[in-house]
């Protein structure tokens, strides 16, 4: 059953859909999803070709937008557009802590977690594509993960498309997970000085909170135990646009007088564990480095294993000398399913995730290689999340693809950016900038 409603200048419509849960088996079980239709209130009865929006993560659902915010607005000029929850994500079949030991054992539900990649997501968009278009090819806007799923969708079913947008996600075709994290951490270290350039006052601060929560221990009112180590992960808002801001405005209220001394305030602590908890997507945390695994090599915790690499990341070491503390950026770690509620009855699925050594290849370089699909890509100059030279790498080996590259934006700036960015995409895919 399908529902519609209004809000300001748009009528959405519920979507639900039915697909395998493993493509390779189509009479095999099945996992619902769900997807929201967006159509601009003065086209609702328009036909219109249709836009799919692959969300980045892993592990988010589809924005929950509120009218035309954002890059929406440019879309519904010329779209129907599709806000997919990518499986495992929003109302798509959730994977979490509550869900997830339905499936059974770790090994279980660790063998179901190996359906929750990019060709599972892509071929999902092609079993639903037939019943939205009635067979038509649509537009494909991937954001970040979107993108590497969109990288997927050109090599394995690009007749599904007329076009395909990506903004900050060109993956590496080949690179194993240590090669991604070993080129992020001098990205990450650049981010974190530029923070303390804008804002020095915040050096000091964030030796001065590190040395407390190194020195006592803290639990947070979810539940979540605060280390240096979590604390130094709130540098992941380094990569967005306003990130820098945030985190300055969240240091200068770390602290607060009480009849026993300074302690960290509840206002600050109430942010941080909003910031750090994977409550509301333990998928990302699950799955994270899975998303790079192609070949026989276990990912194996390879952001904990080449954080090693870098000492200068070490909170202890850093604060036995005068140095500024080091924020680390987009990387998952193992102590975080010991840290966040969310994550410790996950610990052991996730540790044989990080062992797996049965992961297929996701990208099809020869395919790419004779694209025929107009491609469009924003490749955000020093991004945080995904690296600048991999992406223009890739970039170069798919055929027709055309590429913005852009220091105007941070990782976020399709929303950011909003319509501006979409419009010169899909400019880049028409020729016509």
């Amino acid at each position: 059953m399908t529902v519609s409603y209004r809000q300001p200048g748009v009528v959405l419509t519920d979507r639900h859909f039915t697909v395998p849960l493993d493509h390779d088996a189509p009479t095999g079980e099945t996992i619902e999803l769900y997807a929201r239709e967006v159509v601009a209130s003065d086209k609702a009865n328009q036909d219109q070709p249709w836009l799919v929006y692959l969300q980045g993560g892993p592990g988010f659902g589809a924005n929950r937008f509120v009218g035309k915010g954002a890059w929406l607005g440019r879309a519904l000029k010329e779209y129907r557009v599709l806000l997919l929850d990518q499986r495992g994500t929003g109302h798509s079949a959730p994977a979490n802590r509550q869900t997830l030991p339905l499936r059974g054992t770790a090994a279980e539900q660790a063998d179901y977690l190996t359906h929750f990649r990019a060709d599972s997501i892509v071929r999902d968009c092609e079993a639903i594509r037939r019943e939205v278009t009635g067979g038509a090819p649509w537009t494909v806007l991937g954001q970040s993960f979107g993108g590497f799923c969109t990288v997927n969708y050109l090599s394995t079913a690009p007749e599904g498309l007329t076009a395909a947008v990506v903004t900050g996600g060109l993956p590496s075709l080949d690179a194993h997970a240590d090669d991604v994290y070993r080129a992020a951490y001098p990205r990450i270290e650049r981010k974190v000085a530029a923070h303390y350039a804008r804002y020095p006052q915040d050096v000091e601060r964030a030796r001065r909170i590190a040395d407390h929560l190194l020195a006592n221990d803290v639990v947070l009112p979810n539940g979540y135990r605060l280390t240096a180590e979590a604390f130094q992960s709130l540098g992941i808002l380094l990569g967005g646009s306003e990130g820098s801001h945030r985190l300055h405005y969240l240091l200068e209220d770390a602290f607060v007088r009480t009849p026993q001394g300074s302690a960290l305030s509840d206002a600050f602590q109430e942010e941080v564990q909003g910031l750090l908890s994977y409550a509301s997507h333990p998928l990302y945390a699950l799955v994270h480095e899975a998303i790079y695994g192609q070949d026989a090599r276990p990912t194996d915790w390879s952001a904990e294993r080449v954080r090693a690499e870098f000492p200068q990341f070490d909170a202890p070491k850093t604060l036995a000398g005068d140095a500024p503390l080091l924020f680390t950026g987009e990387t998952i770690h193992p102590w975080m399913f010991d840290c966040d509620p969310a994550l410790r009855p996950l610990r052991e699925t996730a540790e044989l995730l990080a062992a797996r050594t049965d992961w297929k290849p996701l990208y099809d370089p020869a395919r790419l290689a004779a694209n025929e699909v107009p491609v469009a890509a924003a490749v955000y100059h020093d991004d945080m999340y995904v690296d600048t030279a991999h992406s223009l790498a890739t970039a170069r080996t798919i055929r027709g693809l055309r590429t913005w590259v852009t220091d105007e934006f941070e990782h976020d700036g399709v929303r950011a950016g909003g319509p501006r960015v979409l419009d010169r995409l899909l400019a880049l895919t028409r020729d016509e900038a």
